[in-house]
């Protein structure tokens, strides 16, 4: 009798290893299928600009656009830390070094509306809209199944980027991928590191400056898409900032456009880590 109960135990015990197992291979397996997505979507559809390039790295720009793909086809950037784009700077705090070929990008989905880039991170992606918010949870910008799938825009936001605060969404990849590390920019020395990231539209580019992360619950009263200006940015505006985990020095108004990155936290249910930008308009 304790030979059956032992041998049963063993066997469950198996079969629950071999599941683990499996469930990480499988796992394993999506996270470099999807990484190979976007790594070729930043191949082919974002080059480095050549004027800007010889204007800010001193005639650079063509062995930056060399090292997209390292020479051998694999694409390098957005991809361990390691970026060819990263030492473009006009010395301003503008960027101008990207350029993303929205005619190719809305031709293959014109639900993309964006492409959102931080330099020196994995940030690197189309940004995507659709009239719900659970379309683009597990599908890429090819409209494919993708575990990680996809950063996009809050459904109750106009297109464009035209309001006056944009909610942005991506997941919290255990690979470190897609809005994994915003919480990162919880510490002051990630964010003097890392005070902006770079948002290219069909319409125009910018700046973001960032000026405030922190912990939030869903739902909360962090989670505003707000369309135009009014009293109640601005009381936004001061309640955000005021629970950043970082301080910084930008001037904030109703005047002007944000966006919040949102994805989700761990600390407690249904906790989001969020990070807030001043959209600043560049050339």
């Amino acid at each position: 009798m304790k030979k059956v109960i032992f041998r049963t135990i063993f066997i469950i015990a198996l079969v629950a290893f071999v599941g683990a197992v499996g469930y990480i291979v499988y796992t394993y397996i999506g996270y470099k299928k999807d990484a190979k997505v976007y790594d070729e979507a930043i191949s082919e559809f974002v080059t480095v600009n050549e004027n800007a390039g010889d204007s800010a790295t001193g005639g650079a720009a063509g062995s930056l656009a060399d090292g997209l793909t390292g020479g051998s086809g694999e694409n390098k950037a957005g991809k361990d830390n390691i970026n060819p784009f990263d030492s473009i700077s006009d010395g301003s705090g503008d960027f101008g070094g990207l350029e993303v070929d929205f005619d190719a990008l809305t031709k293959l989905n014109p639900d993309i509306i964006g492409w959102i880039y931080c330099p020196d991170t994995v940030i690197n992606y189309p940004v995507l809209k659709t009239d719900n918010n659970d379309y683009y949870l597990h599908r890429n910008y090819k409209k494919e199944y993708a575990a990680s799938g996809s950063i996009f825009v809050e459904c109750a936001n106009s297109d464009g980027f035209v309001d006056s605060n944009t909610i942005i969404y991506g997941h919290h990849m255990k690979d470190g991928s897609m809005f994994a590390s915003l919480s990162k920019w919880f510490k002051q020395e990630y964010y003097d590191e890392h005070p902006y990231m770079y948002l290219y539209t069909p319409d125009g580019n910018y700046r973001v400056e960032l000026f405030s992360a922190y912990t939030t619950a869903v739902g909360s009263d962090s989670y505003y898409a707000i369309l135009t200006p009014c009293k109640e940015l601005d009381e936004y505006l001061e309640r955000v900032k005021n629970k950043s985990q970082f301080d910084c020095n930008i001037e904030l108004n109703s005047e002007d456009k944000y966006i919040m990155l949102s994805t989700c936290a761990y600390v407690f249910e249904n906790a989001r880590s969020v990070l807030h930008g001043k959209l600043v308009p560049i050339k």
